[in-house]
């Protein structure tokens, strides 16, 4: 079963190399906005000051001619590109005036990864953590906030766990079946609703098109890690398709190599499949179906000889029928179905309690109506989550079992103008949650571009988190009812454009109040929880006022056959309240990377840097700052196969995201990919 979060950890690794289909954008024809520049050079000199670890990424920015936030491409933006997350509406990537990021499938496939944590820690803005292996338990920090605060979505299904205090189970997410990502960073319960506060994340898979295209990877690396990949993707007069399955295994390594922990490697494997089908009707009409399965198997320690396992389903469905039914007005009807479920196994295949299930089911009805430079769009939408707890942690005496659920009806409004130089965007959502009573969150944004190549931007939004039902009716919960997380947030950008250099700053400030906690011992409430309750455990409470702060460097540039990369994260996520560092997030963390082509050969490299860390929220243990270098070469051996070889961790550094767990060394990995052109 996952543990209460004062124990569970976020994860730490990874993702794209400088590549033309990665992109980190604030609105692509300029830049960042910044309603003063002093407030900009306010923040960088009063963290800059304790930041030994920025001097590298600055450094870089010092011999660049310009710098953007398109930090992975070092390439002129794709102005045409289309990005749909930001507002929920197809836009201009141009148009966009978040603080966006686009990872396609070469970028996934250059890193040689098997979870998708390893592809988003290269990512400006987010951190990730990881008790052990890439297989086990996984957390991502969007600016600094906690995991439970980026809503993430798998072609339009909305992803949550209600178990302990929530969040996505990253580990769960087939990284091999993912086409396309797209990442904003920054508030937008205004658009999506609970679980926003910091950030969203919408995960794609791959849509057919043309003639049948199949393709096979055959993989293998460091601790007997073996990888199996097969797709295929096409059309067929209105129809098109895509499905595909993916199998990785490993030895593993022991992931927790401490005093009275089990010694032996602790391997996983997974297995993945996806389908996606679609039908033309008309030109204006059309039908999606998709669907995708992942179970993850991943060993853990937990005693001096006992085997763990930690098990996780997780399956997502939908339909939707888009219509335009004019050249003004357009509808998309959505129907989703989402399945997270966790259970444990003991020395072999005894599984054992608890088990803990979360049902997710939802139904969106989106409107679009243009009129010029003018969209205006409506939502209404339905989210129901369904929780079962099996087992005898976190229920009371003599029960075995607990099942609730919860639903949420929401409206939003949107409105967005582009004009010139100016670009402007407004949204406000109101949500009815059947626990909580209603909650309205708004936001607006606002981009102008000072010059083709300069860009100023800035917004301003709230938003909300409401508790688990695991947080609300184990005995875990406080005798006080728990109230939801508020957030209300503001950032300030610029950035710069031109040709192949492009440099990108944002400022930003995320205030969150309420926020939940886990509090050991008997905290707010004596004995653990209810009356019922016989332990001594702790129980989580509305205790702390957070401020996620800091200051977004990216650049990017070429030179000859050259491209550079680079970003620097200075932050402060800090409980207000005990005036704490919050646990596991770097106050200083950054990406430096470059590739070139030779003889045929893509080659590439990157170092990953983050200064040191608190373990716990007393910030009485500190796990030390590390750099990690990683290497790839790739090649196409003919026309129609295709070489990676890729090197993680170079200088086989020892390293930690989370206290006691250990993190791979220098990994080896090899793969093979045939794709008949």
């Amino acid at each position: 079963m996952k543990v209460a979060p004062s124990a569970r950890i976020p994860a730490n690794k990874v993702i794209a190399r400088p590549s033309k289909g990665v992109q980190s954008c604030r609105s692509c024809t300029g830049g960042e906005a910044s309603d003063s520049i002093l407030l900009i050079v306010y923040f960088m000199k009063t963290r800059v000051n304790r930041a030994r670890l920025a001097a590298l990424p600055l450094a870089l920015a010092a011999a660049l001619p310009a710098f953007s936030s398109f930090a992975q491409t070092g390439v002129t933006p794709q102005l045409k590109q289309t990005f749909v997350t930001a507002t929920r509406t197809a836009q201009s990537i141009g148009d966009v005036v978040a603080d966006v990021t686009i990872i396609d499938r070469e970028v996934i496939e250059r890193s040689g990864a098997v979870g998708l944590a390893d592809v988003l820690a290269r990512v400006p803005g987010l951190e990730i953590t990881r008790n052990g292996s890439l297989a086990n338990s996984t957390n991502v920090f969007t600016r600094g906030g906690e995991n439970r605060h980026t809503a993430v979505l798998i072609d339009g299904v909305r992803v949550d766990s209600q178990s302990t205090s929530g969040g996505v189970n990253w580990q769960a997410i087939p990284l091999a079946l993912i086409d396309r990502v797209e990442i904003v960073r920054g508030p937008t319960s205004a658009i999506y609703g609970s679980d926003a506060a910091a950030g969203v994340i919408q995960i794609f898979t791959k849509k057919g098109q043309g003639g049948f295209a199949p393709a096979i990877t055959f993989g293998y690396g460091a601790y007997n890690t073996q990888k199996l990949d097969f797709g295929a993707s096409g059309s067929a007069g209105a129809f098109d398709y895509a499905f595909g399955l993916a199998q990785a295994t490993s030895d593993g390594f022991n992931v927790r190599p401490i005093a009275g922990q089990n010694t032996d490697s602790d391997g996983y494997k997974s297995l993945s499949l996806n389908a996606r089908l679609g039908f033309q009707i008309n030109p204006d009409h059309r039908l999606d179906v998709s669907m995708i399965s992942n179970k993850n198997d991943a060993q853990y320690d937990s005693g001096l000889t006992l085997d763990f396992r930690r098990i996780n389903l997780a399956k997502t469905a939908s339909a939707q029928w888009a219509a335009n039914w004019s050249t003004a007005y357009s509808t998309k009807l959505t129907v989703t179905d989402g399945l997270d479920s966790g259970a444990d196994a003991l020395n072999g295949s005894t599984l054992r309690p608890p088990f803990d299930q979360t049902k997710t089911r939802g139904l969106v009805w989106q409107n679009e109506y243009r009129l010029g430079a003018h969209l205006f769009n409506a939502i209404i939408e339905n989210k129901k989550d369904r929780f079962l707890l099996m087992g005898t942690t976190g229920l009371p005496a003599n029960v075995t079992s607990l099942e609730r659920e919860k639903s949420q009806n929401s409206v939003g409004l949107g409105y967005g103008w582009t004009g010139g130089a100016h670009t402007l965007q407004v949204n406000t959502r109101r949500d009815r949650d059947s626990e909580f009573g209603a909650k309205t969150t708004g936001s607006a944004a606002y981009a102008f571009a000072i010059t083709p190549q300069w860009k100023l931007s800035a917004s301003s939004g709230t938003s909300f988190r409401v508790p688990t039902l695991y947080q609300r009716f184990t005995i875990f919960a406080p005798p006080t009812p728990l109230q939801p997380e508020s957030g209300r947030s503001g950032e300030l950008g610029l950035r710069f454009v031109d040709g192949s250099s492009n440099f990108g700053v944002v400022a930003y400030k995320n205030k969150m109040t309420n926020l939940l906690s886990f509090v050991s011992g008997n905290g707010p409430c004596p004995n653990g929880g209810p009356p019922t309750s016989v332990a001594s455990r702790g129980c989580y409470a509305n205790t702390a006022l957070a401020e996620y702060a800091g200051l977004t460097l990216t650049a990017g540039h070429t030179l000859g056959s050259y491209r550079l990369y680079g970003s620097l994260d200075v932050q402060t996520p800090k409980d207000l309240t005990s005036g704490k560092i919050l646990p596991r997030r770097a106050t200083r963390h950054a990406t430096l990377g470059a590739d070139t082509r030779v003889g045929g050969w893509t080659l590439a490299g990157d170092v990953l840097l983050s200064s040191t860390r608190f373990d716990n929220a007393a910030n009485t243990t500190q796990l030390p700052g590390y750099a990690v270098a990683n290497l790839s070469a790739s090649t196409f051996l003919s026309k129609d196969w295709k070489a990676l070889l890729r090197v993680d961790n170079l200088g086989d550094k020892v390293y930690q995201t989370a206290g006691t767990y250990a993190t791979a060394r220098r990994s080896l990995y090899v793969g093979l990919t045939w794709a008949p052109q």
